[in-house]
């Protein structure tokens, strides 16, 4: 059929913009509940994962608006706006991780943290397949790039849950600020691909 590659593409677009869409959603909700969360725990990893929930919600806002047009300059500033946030997230973690490092602050526990992070985890690499296999079908960049943030969102969710459990399972207080960390490593490692090596 001469439309069968059309139908094709104009398929896996409207897979795209329906991951897109649900990672909108599932942040949308995550900010709130992760806000409510560390205000009650006064935890830096939980604030931290909450700031992350909100660049997901840029880089999915970035690929829908890049999904809807077309081109390499389009499809360059998109990366580049992603790029962006994630350096401010990555300035955030560092000082805030260290300020409750030096301080000795100590985070109380919260079950409701633990049990977002575990539900997150699961459904941020179920959307990272998804977003890979599309992307990798539409040989779209953006898509691609956006997919890894999510892998790598369900590997800071498992982070920032171990953190959790050890500090209200030992006490283990400082798991809290070195999950900060661990955020803060995957967010310089994006911006320095961005920006740096081009990827």
């Amino acid at each position: 059929m001469p439309n069968s590659e059309e139908d094709t593409r104009r398929r896996l677009l409207r897979r795209g913009f329906v991951l897109e869409y649900v990672t909108l959603g599932w942040n949308v909700v995550g900010i709130v509940v992760l806000a409510i969360a560390a205000a009650t725990a006064r935890s830096v990893a939980l604030a931290g994962f909450g700031l992350d929930s909100l660049i997901e919600i840029g880089a999915s806002t970035v690929v829908i608006w890049e999904l809807s047009g077309n081109g390499e300059a389009r499809q360059r500033r998109a990366l580049r706006l992603i790029g962006g946030a994630f350096a401010l997230l990555a300035a955030y973690l560092a000082v805030q991780s260290t300020l409750v490092l030096v301080t000795g602050h100590h985070p109380r526990h919260s079950t409701g943290g633990i049990g977002w992070t575990a539900i997150t985890a699961v459904a941020m690499f179920g959307l990272a397949a998804g977003k890979a296999r599309t992307g990798a079908a539409l040989d779209n960049p953006v898509l691609r790039t956006e997919g890894r943030v999510t892998l790598v969102d369900g590997l800071l969710a498992v982070a920032v849950l171990a953190g959790l459990v050890l500090n209200a399972a030992a006490g283990w207080w400082w798991a809290d600020p070195v999950a900060g960390y661990v955020l803060l490593a995957y967010a310089a490692r994006e911006v320095y691909a961005i920006f740096v090596a081009g990827d």
